[in-house]
């Protein structure tokens, strides 16, 4: 799950004090699992890293970890679908395509997408601030399980 960035890290870093956030070891160990993956993983799928290197690391403090970096936009939620929630380390503009199958999210640009325009009835009620397109179906792999 590693794809170390040092710019991405000292960004990280001068973001964190910027906030006022503490920068334990746990969390730049995270920070560093996430940076640069392109897959949404769980909090058990990043607790399960991230152990390796703080075998006494808690879930609940890999749980609280993530929440906070979501809630300081270093990282996104992904939508739940019922299932543990997911996070993408992936800020730029980016859609989802989710398999309701096997769960699989795949990120795919798409510049009409990005441009929607919203609905009048919305911007009067609400203050767009992010948009993201979520298109659910069945991936390749589901839908011909015969595939090798």
């Amino acid at each position: 799950m590693h794809n170390k960035s040092e710019s991405g890290l000292q960004s990280f870093i001068e973001r964190c004090r910027r906030y006022g956030l503490k920068l334990t070891p746990q969390r730049i160990a995270l920070y560093t699992i996430l940076d640069g993956v392109k897959t949404h993983p769980t909090a058990k799928e990043v607790y399960d890293e991230i152990v390796k290197e703080y075998p006494h690391i808690s879930i609940d403090t890999v749980n609280r970890t993530l929440n906070t970096l979501a809630e300081y936009g270093f990282i996104d939620v992904v939508e739940g679908y019922g299932e543990p929630k997911r996070f993408d380390p992936d800020r730029e503009s980016h859609h989802h395509a989710h398999c309701i199958i096997c769960g699989t999210i795949i990120d795919f640009q798409n510049n009409r997408y990005d441009e929607l325009e919203i609905p009048k009835e919305i911007t009067r009620k609400f203050s767009v601030l992010h948009k993201r397109v979520v298109l659910n179906g069945i991936c390749g792999d589901c839908d011909n399980p015969r595939k090798s």
